[in-house]
């Protein structure tokens, strides 16, 4: 099976500009191909992960991958799929962000002796000259068409910002100058991108009268039709500081079970042949292929000593085995105590188990809140510094828990 085929027997493949010419080039490693990497935040996330797994696929498969990191871009943020503003960042908070890409990236890809590239838009976008991109490039987008578009349709509700309205140019003109440059024929991305990926192509045949190509990636959705990647603290960030190896880990480990074969089909590098197989488990079985999905995946982003701490530590917790030592661990601070004693409402929020005491409150009150497997229901419930000197682990429902210290 060739890579082409297989990133259709993965699901990964939603949307393509001209399928015949596009199997050609990735199955015989002659496309180079780039896709966006806008630096909204100090780290890569899951909806990150996906990108750079197919990077690797079709860099493993000889095809030459560009990492395009939006230093311009990333200067007007992106309205697709979005109801509200992005918030506007400074171009020291997005050098930073870019600083972090970099890093992460470099795990996935082989950047070494040009079989990758890694550039920054903001080299050709931030010199353009207004007024000659209104006649050079402007005149080539039709308002009426952008404006019929899924991605602006939600933003034209609240109020599409002009700001926002020029992504789409500058997306297009991403392509138009890696496809000048550096001899990109393809752009690969989610496919809530598809207008914007369309748009770049079409100023290509405009501008150079030649052929380019698009192929979006199948988003990551949950069974009910929600983009996963999302906890209650917020996103599952690839940045172990933010996001530490084992909560990795656990949000694959407690997927749904409508979802945990369509993840590993998806996301890890098992062949599918094996994957097959599993298809047909159910009931304990499927807890097996949770495991799986966990340990390959917490692998890939923070590599295999990282993914047995996790399982360890996962196991020390619900199985009654393992290495407690991995856990997540919190330590409270002078300032978490009050008389030299602090209640177990402010035990939950300090651990980043509830976001509040109130619902913290009613954590404890509906029988949800445990200290080393002993349930709490008073809401009440003092703790002195002595007490954190022997082991103190509190569980918050079924998957949340920390150690705590003092």
């Amino acid at each position: 099976m060739q890579i082409y085929e297989e990133l259709v027997a993965r699901g990964l493949i939603a949307q393509v500009t001209n399928e015949e010419e596009i199997r050609d080039m990735i199955n015989n490693g002659k496309a180079t191909f780039y896709i966006g990497f806008d630096p909204t935040a100090d780290s890569l996330h899951v909806g990150h992960f996906m990108a750079l797994c197919l990077m690797k696929r079709l860099q493993m498969a000889g095809n030459k991958p560009i990492a395009l990191l939006g230093g311009g871009t990333g200067m007007v943020g992106d309205p697709s799929g979005r109801s509200d503003l992005r918030q506007m960042l400074t171009p020291e908070q997005i050098d930073h962000n870019i600083a972090c890409f970099k890093k992460q990236m470099e795990r996935f890809i082989d950047f070494s002796d040009g079989k990758a590239l890694m550039v920054n838009n903001a080299d050709w976008l931030m010199k353009l000259n207004y007024v000659e991109l209104l006649r050079e490039v402007g005149a080539h987008f039709s308002v009426n068409r952008m404006l019929s578009h899924e991605c602006y349709k939600k933003r034209w509700e609240k109020g599409l910002t002009f700001l926002e309205f020029n992504y789409m140019i500058m997306q297009s003109y991403d392509f138009y100058e890696l496809f000048q440059k550096y001899g990109c024929n393809m752009q690969f991305g989610g496919d809530d991108q598809w207008a914007n990926m369309l748009a770049g192509t079409e100023l290509i045949r405009r501008k150079l009268g030649k052929d380019s190509h698009a192929m979006t990636i199948t988003l990551l959705l949950n069974s009910e039709g929600n983009k996963m990647g999302k906890t209650a603290k917020g996103a599952v960030w690839l940045d172990p500081e933010k996001t530490s190896p084992f909560e990795f880990f656990q949000y694959w480990r407690n997927v749904a079970d409508a979802d945990v074969m369509k993840c590993i089909r998806m996301l890890t590098f098992l062949p599918l042949e094996q994957i097959d197989e599993m298809e047909t488990w159910e009931g304990a079985k499927l807890n097996e292929a949770k495991e799986i999905l966990a340990y390959e995946l917490t692998t890939l982003v923070h590599g295999e000593e990282e993914a047995k701490k996790a399982q360890e530590a996962s196991h020390a917790l619900f199985a009654g085995g393992g290495d407690k030592a991995n856990m997540p661990c919190h330590t409270l601070s002078a300032d978490d105590f009050r008389d030299g004693s602090i209640d177990i409402l402010q035990i939950l929020v300090s651990a980043g188990l509830v976001q509040s005491r109130s619902e913290a409150r009613r954590s404890v009150e509906q029988g949800g809140v445990s200290v080393n497997d002993e349930k709490i229901t008073d809401v009440k419930k003092l703790y002195s510094q002595d007490d954190f000197k022997d082991e103190f682990i509190i569980k918050k429902g079924k998957k949340k828990f920390c150690k705590i210290e003092a």
